[in-house]
């Protein structure tokens, strides 16, 4: 099974010439050689999602002459996959046709499709399963932590340990998991909070790899296990007599896309602000 970096790795040779003027080879697609594959074909301009005739992208105007953005390559992949391959998309050596890697601008990697003999290699759908990883990801409710402390209500001590921590939930850790579908390629995604960020407003940041422990009162003293922070000044001359910090929570989507054998991880983010009231103690004798 070819995998997202392996695909990328294939080597490309050759020159790159408009589908209209291929050789003259139908469909503007020609063969691969025994060891490499040979690019002879383009899809005529334009990468997938960008904006067709008519159209006038953003920040430019519609009468400007512009040069149309670089093009997808299209490679026959010789050897190709064996017939019980997934990348033949359903088809079959039967079949008159054959399966392309496709490297387009913008995109990580490359994709691979059949493509019918004789068919222009811009009729043939690209997927950029990463793309619709993405869109999967924004049907789930990712928030940032929810922040249980320190709490706005409660009075903080310089030179004591301050726990933090963070209530977790479905929608504040995870995991979370929805699927999304384009051009018959389904992809499943996996959200989960893999760390917090916690900006003190003190100038001060701790990382916990996880929501923190709550604090008891049977604790004293002690610092805590795996969140905590220190404050060495009042937060009275801050404004509004507080410090003013944030929780970040990284969240790491990893996604598959099975029929394309294909699958990787990004991350999103989402943040909540707290503030922290402390104060000195001062001790007479």
């Amino acid at each position: 099974m070819l995998r997202r970096a392996a695909a990328a790795a294939v080597v490309l040779v050759g020159v790159l010439v408009p589908a209209a003027h291929a050789d003259g080879r139908s469909g503007g697609i020609c063969k691969g050689a025994t060891m490499f594959v040979r690019v002879c074909a383009s899809d005529g301009g334009r990468a997938p999602g960008t904006a067709g005739a008519g159209a006038t992208p953003a920040g430019t105007s519609g009468g400007s002459s512009g040069s149309s953005a670089p093009s997808c390559t299209y490679t026959r992949l010789d050897p190709q996959p064996p017939a019980e391959n997934m990348f033949w998309k359903g088809h079959d050596r039967s079949e008159k046709g054959a399966v392309y890697g496709v490297n387009c601008p913008g995109q990580q990697g490359a994709r691979t499709v059949w493509i019918a003999d004789g068919t222009a290699p811009d009729a043939a759908p690209v997927i950029d399963p990463e793309a619709v990883a993405r869109r999967a990801v924004a049907s789930m409710r990712l928030d940032g932590p929810e922040v249980a402390s320190p709490r706005a209500a409660g009075t903080y001590v310089v030179g004591m340990p301050m726990w933090m921590w963070a209530r977790p939930s479905p929608s504040t850790f995870g995991p979370a998991t929805a699927s999304a579908t384009a051009g018959g390629v389904t992809v499943t995604a996996t959200a989960r909070v893999t760390t917090v960020r916690w900006a003190m407003g003190d100038g001060t940041t701790v990382t916990c790899h996880g929501p923190g422990t709550p604090y008891t009162k049977s604790r004293g003293a002690t610092p805590s296990p795996d969140c905590g922070h220190l404050y060495e000044r009042p937060s009275s001359q801050q404004p509004g007599g507080r410090y003013q910090g944030t929780a970040t929570s990284t969240w790491t989507i990893t996604w598959t896309a099975p029929a394309l054998g294909d699958g990787g991880t990004f991350t999103e983010t989402r943040q909540t602000a707290f503030t922290a009231d402390v104060r000195e103690v001062q001790v007479l004798n």
